[in-house]
């Protein structure tokens, strides 16, 4: 079956950490642009980062210097560890490949909930 999984969210403390997972199954993440996205409750989607096969990647303004995104090639999974959470994360986190930039996502994961509280 070919599709994206996420995993990893919870429920974190202010200040916390979580790393969430997006492991491909049926194709290879490798040649694709890998986005993480975001929506809360009653408010529009957002970009949070985008990374390509080359290593590079590009963060929304807000989680510059808390998330940084990875990937392992080998377990065909992108990674996004999120540090220092702030109750404004709290959203239904996202990956999406995208095989060309264009904005033309060819897989979406299914959502983690990721809810930061105290």
């Amino acid at each position: 079956q070919v599709q994206l999984v996420e995993s990893g969210g919870g429920l974190v403390q202010p200040g916390g950490s979580l790393r969430l997972s997006c492991e491909a199954s049926g194709f290879s993440l490798d040649g694709y642009i890998i986005y993480w996205f975001r929506q809360a409750p009653g408010k529009e989607r957002e970009g949070v980062s985008c990374s390509g096969s080359d290593g590079n990647t590009y963060y929304t303004d807000s989680m510059k210097g808390r998330f940084t995104s990875s990937r392992d090639n080998g377990k065909n999974t992108v990674y996004l560890q999120m540090n220092n959470l702030k109750p404004e994360d709290t959203a239904v986190y996202y990956c999406a490949a995208d095989p060309d930039g264009l904005g033309r996502y060819d897989y979406w994961g299914q959502g983690t909930q990721v809810t930061v509280s105290s």
